[in-house]
C-alpha cells in the first residue's frame, strides 16, 4: 500500500532556485573535465542548415569507479553529474578552495542515496509493497517545480542540459528523496506519539524564556563526525560563507550541505528564544543585526553558520495554570493566628506530591480550602502570586504566601507563553513530530551506513 505523496521537500525547495541558476550558472571548468570526464548530455539537435560540415563529436571518454556501495557502483560520471547538480541547485561556483568540499558532499549524497534505495528495494521485496516513486510520480514533481518557476517541464529540462546536467541525474535525486521520506513517514509516522507532557514541557521552556530576545534565523550545520572532523567542518563552513557572500542563496546552500533536520526547509529554523540554541550560537546572535550572516561558529559536535533574518524583543506575557490551598485569615489576624496557619500549611506542603493530589490531600485537613484557580497571565496576578509564579517550575509549590484574605500555598500546574507570538498546540506538536521523524531518518541511515561495505577510490 502506498501513502499519498505531493511534491517532496527537496523538490519544493529546488523550485525557488533552479530558475535563478539556470539563467546565470555556467558549468565551471573542473580538473576532471580536462582529464577524462564523461561527455556532457547533448541538447536536442537543431534543424539542419546548409553550410560547412561540422566536425565530428569526440568519442565518449572512459569512466572509472568512484565508489562501490555494497555491490552498487558509483561511476566517475555519476559523481561529476552530481557535482554539477549540486552547484546548480546551491548557486555555488567551483574554486580551487571549495572543489574538494563539493566533491565530498556530492559523493556522500550519492552513497546515502544508494543505501536508501537498496534498503527500499529490500523492503519492497520482503513485504510485497510499493515504496519507490514511480516514473509518473517523478514526472509530477518535475511538472510542479517547472510550474513554480513559470516554465514548462521541457524548458526546465533544457535549462539543466545547458548546464551539462543529465535529466536522469536530477530525477534520480528526486526519486530517492521522495521515496525515502515516504517510507519514513509511512513506517514511523502513524506510530509516533507526541505526548501532552512533551508539548507542555515545550510550552514551559517557551514561557520561561519568553521575556528574552527572540531571533528569526536560518542555519547551516556541518556535523564534524559526518564530514571528517572538526577541522574539515570549519574549513568547509568558511568556504560556504565565502560563496554566500558572493551571492549563493543561503537556503540553497543549506539544502545541499547542512546536516541539520532543517536542511529540507532551506535551513529555516523560525523564531527561537535566547537559550534554545547552543551557548556559542546565542553569543553570536547577540552581535548580529537582521540581514547579517554569522562567522563559522564552532560547537562541541560541529560548526554552525547562522543567518539572522529578524529580531524582536521578548514577550513578557506568560500564562500559568494555578491551584491553591488557602487558610482563611482576616486582615487584622493576630501573630499567633498567622503562626498557627503558617505551621498548618508548612506541614501540609510535603504531603502534596502533584497538582492532581492537591485538593484530595488538603481536603483532609480542617480549616483549609483548596481549589483550581485556572489559567491566568502572570501580569494579572496579585503581586505576591506573581513572584511565586515566575520563580516556580511546573509541579512546584510555593511557601505560604500572606494576603489580606489569609495564607496560601500556590501550585504551578502549567506554564506557557502567551501573546500573539506564541505557537499553537498543533504547531508545537507538528514541530516536535518533524524533529523526531528527522532524527529517526538520520539514525536509520547511520545504521545502514555502518552495516554496509563502502569502498571509495
Amino acid at each position: 500500500m502506498r501513502s499519498a505523496r505531493s511534491v517532496t521537500t527537496f523538490a519544493a525547495g529546488a523550485a525557488s532556485i533552479l530558475a535563478l541558476t539556470a539563467a546565470t550558472f555556467a558549468p565551471p571548468v573542473l580538473a576532471q573535465d580536462q582529464a577524462g570526464a564523461p561527455p556532457q548530455v547533448e541538447a536536442a539537435p537543431a534543424a539542419p542548415q546548409a553550410g560547412p560540415a561540422q566536425p565530428a563529436a569526440p568519442a565518449p571518454l572512459s569512466e572509472s569507479v568512484a565508489a562501490v556501495v555494497n555491490d552498487d557502483i558509483i561511476s566517475s560520471y555519476d559523481l561529476m553529474q552530481r557535482m554539477r547538480l549540486l552547484m546548480a541547485t546551491s548557486g555555488m561556483q567551483a574554486t580551487q578552495e571549495n572543489l574538494p568540499q563539493i566533491q565530498q558532499e556530492a559523493l556522500r549524497s550519492l552513497i546515502d542515496e544508494r543505501l536508501q534505495m537498496q534498503e527500499l528495494k529490500r523492503v519492497e521485496k520482503q513485504q510485497k509493497i510499493t515504496i519507490i516513486s514511480t516514473d509518473k510520480e517523478v514526472d509530477e514533481q518535475v511538472a510542479d517545480i517547472a510550474q513554480s518557476n513559470k516554465m514548462t517541464p521541457d524548458q526546465l529540462k533544457q535549462s539543466l542540459v545547458q548546464q551539462g546536467i543529465g535529466i536522469e541525474t536530477w530525477r534520480a535525486q528526486l526519486r530517492a528523496d521522495s521515496s525515502w521520506q515516504s517510507w519514513i513517514q509511512g513506517r514511523y509516522g502513524s506510530r509516533l506519539r507526541i505526548g501532552e507532557d512533551q508539548i507542555k514541557a515545550y510550552q514551559r521552556r517557551l514561557a520561561e524564556s519568553a521575556a528574552k530576545p527572540q531571533y528569526q534565523i536560518s542555519e547551516v550545520f556541518l556535523d564534524a563526525s559526518r564530514v571528517g572532523g572538526m577541522e574539515v567542518a570549519l574549513n568547509g563552513a568558511n568556504q560556504l560563507i565565502a560563496q554566500m557572500q558572493q551571492g549563493a542563496p543561503f537556503a540553497a546552500v543549506a539544502r545541499q550541505f547542512s546536516g541539520s533536520a532543517t536542511a529540507a526547509n532551506g535551513g529555516d529554523v523560525g523564531w527561537v528564544n535566547q537559550g534554545e540554541m547552543p551557548a556559542e550560537v546565542d553569543e553570536a546572535l547577540e552581535q548580529l543585526r537582521p540581514g547579517q550572516l554569522s562567522r563559522a561558529i564552532q560547537v562541541k559536535d560541529g560548526v554552525y553558520i547562522i543567518y539572522l533574518r529578524d529580531k524582536r524583543a521578548g514577550s513578557k506575557t506568560a500564562i500559568v495554570d494555578l491551584k491553591q490551598v488557602a487558610a482563611p485569615l482576616p486582615a487584622n489576624a493576630t501573630e499567633a493566628q498567622i503562626a498557627a496557619a503558617t505551621k498548618l500549611l508548612a506541614d501540609l506542603k510535603p504531603k502534596i506530591n502533584s497538582c492532581q493530589t492537591l485538593e484530595t490531600v488538603a481536603g483532609k485537613v480542617d480549616g483549609l480550602i483548596a481549589g483550581d484557580l485556572g489559567e491566568a497571565e502572570i501580569t494579572d496576578l496579585a503581586p505576591a502570586f506573581q513572584e511565586a509564579a515566575n520563580k516556580l517550575d511546573v509541579g512546584q509549590i510555593s511557601d505560604p504566601i500572606r494576603t489580606d484574605a489569609g495564607l496560601h500555598l500556590i501550585a504551578v500546574c502549567g506554564k506557557r507563553q502567551g501573546g500573539a507570538n506564541a505557537p499553537t498546540h498543533d504547531q508545537i506538536e507538528n514541530r516536535l513530530r518533524g524533529q523526531q521523524l528527522a532524527l529517526i531518518s538520520k539514525r536509520y541511515l547511520r545504521d545502514l551506513r555502518n552495516q554496509a561495505t563502502i569502498e571509495t577510490r
